[in-house]
């Protein structure tokens, strides 16, 4: 979840204190915009993958963020080949984005189970100390796993990336290998330096 600003005026009265007389709302530090995309069983090309992605909300604000989550389809009950892409205002969820492009992700893939519903916890509680490092998170579900995906401004700083993978692992609390891999090389066609860093 994104980081709250800090508030401490007594004259404030939240959603949690009232919620129907609130008279302030809790702001991010940054502003956040969920997209989404269904993709296909082709793969698309990046102008066709571009025209099926759709900007469906921004947000702000804590219970802003609670009034999306809560009335949009959760992880698990999304159609295989779905993305919820989870990215700061202004930066699109692509590669070619200017704030993307010298940067990379940690990605995790996990088999679906039966039940399956503890995919929405990881989704809904990723954080991260390094903010100012982070684009975005992105959700996809498949027909036989799930994948989350941490995007990252920068690359080269292995320090940072790795404290970032170690919290992404903390925070989902699993027991498997988390792989970050460069735009640069994802991007690229043939073999390429996969899996820069690993935790």
């Amino acid at each position: 979840m994104p980081t709250v600003v800090e508030q401490d005026d007594a004259t404030y009265t939240t959603v949690l204190a009232d919620p129907v007389h609130f008279n302030v709302k809790h702001p991010l530090y940054h502003s956040w915009t969920l997209w989404y995309d269904q993709g296909g069983k082709k793969t698309p090309s990046a102008q066709t993958w571009s025209q099926n992605l759709k900007e469906l909300v921004t947000f702000d604000t804590v219970e802003d963020f609670w009034g999306v989550y809560n009335n949009i389809a959760k992880i698990n009950e999304l159609q295989s080949g779905a993305n919820y892409h989870l990215f700061k205002k202004g930066i699109k969820p692509m590669w070619e984005d200017a704030a993307n492009a010298k940067g990379g992700k940690w990605v995790v893939q996990m088999p679906k189970t039966r039940n399956n519903t503890e995919i929405n916890d990881y989704w809904l509680y990723t954080t991260f100390e390094y903010e100012d490092e982070i684009c975005g998170a992105v959700m996809s579900t498949r027909r036989a796993f799930n994948r989350i995906a941490i995007w990252t401004r920068t690359c080269g700083k292995r320090e940072v990336c790795e404290r970032i993978g170690y919290q992404f692992k903390e925070a989902l609390g699993i027991n498997m290998q988390f792989e970050f891999q460069a735009h640069s090389d994802a991007s690229k066609s043939g073999p390429y330096n996969k899996d820069k860093y690993v935790v």
